[in-house]
C-alpha cells in the first residue's frame, strides 16, 4: 500500500471554549476495525489495513496543523480487532504542543462542535522522510511526544519534529505490513511509538510506548 496521493475525506468541526475558537478534524467515515486500549505498561492500539492508513493521515496532518486537533473515534469502531478484557477502549487525539490545550477540557469541547463540514486531505510524495535520529541520544533532548489521558481520550501532544521522530515507524506499518503479511499471514506487524522518555525505573505513570498492531483477523 503507497501512501503517496492518498486522499484522507475527513470532517471539520469548531466550537468556542473559554474564549478560544478551536478546530477539530475526524475522519468522514466511522473506522471499521481499530481498538485503542489502556493497559498497565502501555497503550496497546490494534488496527486493519485501512485503519493503518488512516492512522498515517492523521500523523502527516497533526505534525502539519498546529491549530488543530486531530481526533480518531476509536470507540466508535466495530468490535473485533481486540479482547474486551485487554483494558478500558479510548478514543486517541493528536496535536500540536503549541496549542497549549488542556486535555481536562476536552469532554467540555467536544460537546460544542459545531455541525462538521467535509475536507479533503492529500498526502504529498515523501509525507514522510527519513529523520536523523542523532538527537534523541543526547541528554538535552526534549522533543518527546508526551500522552495524557482525558475523557476516555488518549492525548498525544508534541511538536512537529516529534511527530516526525515517529513517523516512520507509523508509515511502514501502513506501507510494508501488507506485502509483509501476504508473504507469512498471521505474522506479528507493529510499531512501538515512543509517548515520553523512557525510564529504567519504576514510575507512578510508567506508560512510555503506544504499542501499535496489525489486527490480522481483518487484515
Amino acid at each position: 500500500m503507497q501512501l503517496t496521493g492518498r486522499e484522507w475525506r475527513t470532517l471539520v468541526s469548531t466550537a468556542r471554549l473559554d474564549g478560544r475558537d478551536h478546530r477539530v478534524i475526524r475522519p468522514a467515515r466511522p473506522i471499521a476495525h481499530a481498538a485503542l486500549h489502556e493497559r498497565r505498561y502501555g497503550a496497546q492500539l490494534s488496527v486493519d489495513r485501512a485503519a493503518a492508513a488512516e492512522l498515517a493521515c492523521a500523523w502527516w496532518l497533526a505534525a502539519r496543523s498546529p491549530h488543530s486537533i486531530v481526533h480518531l473515534p476509536l470507540r466508535a469502531s466495530t468490535p473485533g480487532c481486540a479482547d474486551e478484557s485487554e483494558g478500558r477502549p479510548l478514543d486517541l487525539v493528536l496535536l500540536h504542543h503549541s496549542l497549549g490545550f488542556p486535555v481536562s477540557r476536552w469532554k467540555r469541547l467536544r460537546a460544542r462542535l459545531s455541525p462538521p463540514a467535509p475536507h479533503k486531505v492529500t498526502l504529498p510524495p515523501r509525507a514522510f522522510p527519513a529523520v536523523d535520529h542523532t538527537p534523541r541520544r543526547h541528554r538535552e533532548f526534549r522533543d518527546h511526544l508526551h500522552w495524557r489521558i482525558a475523557a476516555d481520550t488518549l492525548f498525544l501532544t508534541g511538536s512537529r519534529p516529534a511527530y516526525g521522530f515517529e513517523g516512520e515507524a507509523v508509515r511502514s506499518l501502513a506501507e510494508d505490513s501488507p506485502a509483509h503479511l501476504a508473504e507469512e499471514p498471521g505474522a506479528h506487524c507493529c510499531a512501538e511509538i515512543a509517548i515520553g522518555p523512557w525510564s529504567p525505573y519504576p514510575r507512578r505513570n510508567p506508560m512510555a510506548l503506544l504499542h501499535v498492531e496489525c489486527c490480522t483477523r481483518h487484515w
